[in-house]
């Protein structure tokens, strides 16, 4: 499989269709070749070749998506990295990565002027911004594509084991970790998820999450192969996001749960302004029944949800199921195998909980030279998730929770997940984490970070109260809720709760015993 041949068939085939729509720029597959092919040119004349690293540290923009392309095209190495880093985390990165060359922005000069010095593999005509003038010292993006050529690069042999990129994990369980991905991965991404979420190649896609998070693969790759109209958002703001599927008439979206909840409260959110829409699928983490039921009232037929991990397993809960096994996170696709697995690895019967495995076409070759970590997450073959769950008889998956966020008190194993489930049944929350804190009696407490729909919607006192009077087990009861402005969240906007549970610790604050 070699990504790179889908776009110059699309060019030929159908050149006036509509490829990409970012802003105000709107380009066909004929524009957007073009356009590709100069980047592609660019890249060649620096010296890089079939393997070296590019990284890309960029916020949602069209050179984002032209550097994907041109990536594939070209057989270099993309390395996506969050904008957001800076310092020592994003030097260890660089350097990890072995980028031999790096596209940013300007709002990155500041960050990458200290970087530069402990970063010697990066020759100093290989730092690329997109939006500064010659003479800050960096080359410019848009002065070398419009003096670069806009034909065809040379063909480069691809095969299916070549690398296409590296995504570096989120780092919500510590430090990140280098995901490989091959062509033949992301092909397969293409393949099964254009399948499974019944794409045609007259779908509308629309991504306004961060495209260095890999979440966006999984609708961007059926794009891709099909040659759908791919709109990017550069930002997410509810209200234009619903206006955006209206003006575009959407069909296939992806978002994550704090996006879904931003969503359904925006005053223009309704069956009929989202009634393009053919998937709206959650990703990224759990998704809270209160929360499905509400969108499912507005949106029946078009809800998916996927649970999924960057190194290659993942579960799809389809439209057609949602509302039957809202609870579950569905089966795996075609070719992807699940078990449910015991302390010792040996695999459960149905309905007790355990770790999740998995193994199949989307599963990585491995962590980027960290052969001892990939031997600690793939044993025989089958990727060990450190997830929590169960599955019934028709083979659905129950998520229970994360093993790292299991709380242990007094001996008991208490599932955030649960809890979770009830707090957010109060009208007042708009979301909630639950986590564990020290206690001195029960070694750990449940806690609950949680943000509410309007400032003093509530007391936390008075929901720790109401929280405590539903949950099933005395073991589940709160023993202290904090009302937060917001969560901390990492560049895919996942709620980041190893760094709540170090803040809570950090305060002071001991768990209140109920």
């Amino acid at each position: 499989m070699n990504l790179g041949l889908l776009l110059g068939r699309h060019s030929h085939h159908r050149p006036e269709h509509l490829a990409v729509v970012c802003g105000e720029l709107r380009l066909t597959f004929r524009d957007l070749e073009k356009r590709v092919n100069r980047l592609a040119n660019v890249l060649l004349s620096l010296g890089l070749k079939k393997g070296d690293k590019l990284a890309l540290v960029l916020p949602n923009c069209i050179e984002l998506l032209d550097a994907y392309w041109a990536a594939a095209v070209t057989g270099i190495v993309v390395v996506p990295l969050s904008p957001l880093l800076r310092g020592p985390g994003l030097v260890s990165l660089l350097r990890d990565s072995d980028s031999a060359a790096v596209l940013s922005c300007g709002a990155m000069i500041k960050a990458l002027n200290e970087a530069r010095q402990d970063l010697p593999g990066i020759a100093a005509d290989c730092y690329i911004l997109t939006d500064v003038p010659a003479r800050t010292g960096y080359r410019n993006y848009a002065d070398l594509t419009a003096a670069a050529s806009d034909e065809q690069p040379p063909p480069v042999e691809i095969s299916d084991g070549d690398v296409y990129n590296i995504i570096y994990s989120s780092g919500t369980t510590g430090l990140p970790k280098g995901i490989v991905h091959t062509h033949y991965i992301r092909g397969m991404y293409a393949m099964l998820f254009a399948s499974s979420y019944r794409f045609t190649p007259e779908s509308v896609v629309m991504h306004a999450g961060s495209l260095v998070f890999n979440g966006a693969f999984v609708t961007m790759m059926p794009a891709w192969l099909l040659g759908c109209t791919f709109v990017l958002q550069q930002r997410f703001d509810a209200v234009a996001y619903i206006e955006a599927v209206q003006r575009e008439k959407v069909t296939h979206v992806m978002m994550v749960p704090s996006q879904i909840v931003a969503l359904m409260n925006a005053p223009n959110f309704s069956r009929k302004t989202l009634s393009s829409l053919k998937m709206l699928c959650s990703v990224g983490a759990p998704f809270h029944r209160e929360h499905k039921e509400r969108l499912l009232d507005a949106l029946e037929g078009s809800v998916y949800e996927l649970y999924g991990l960057t190194e290659g397993f993942v579960t799809i809960l389809d439209s057609r199921d949602f509302r039957s096994k809202i609870d579950s996170v569905g089966v795996p696709p075609p070719f992807v195998e699940m078990r449910i697995l015991g302390e010792s690895g040996e695999e459960l019967p149905v309905g007790e909980v355990g770790e999740i495995a998995g193994r199949g076409p989307l599963l990585m070759p491995g962590y980027y030279k960290r052969p001892d970590l990939t031997a600690q997450a793939i044993v025989n073959g089958w990727l060990r998730t450190g997830d929590m769950g169960r599955v019934d008889h028709a083979g659905y998956l129950y998520l229970v929770d994360r093993k790292k966020d299991l709380i242990i008190s007094g001996g008991v194993n208490v599932y955030p997940k649960d809890i979770e489930e009830v707090v957010v049944q109060h009208p007042a929350v708009r979301e909630v984490a639950v986590f564990g804190a020290q206690h001195e009696k029960w070694g750990e407490a449940p806690v609950a970070a949680v943000v509410l729909q309007v400032p003093g919607g509530v007391a936390a006192e008075e929901l720790c109260e109401w929280v405590n009077a539903r949950v099933a087990a005395r073991y589940q009861r709160l023993h202290k809720v904090v009302i937060v402005d917001d969560f901390p969240r990492n560049i895919a906007g996942k709620t980041l709760k190893r760094v709540l549970r170090e803040e809570f610790a950090a305060s002071g604050a001991t768990a209140i015993a109920s």
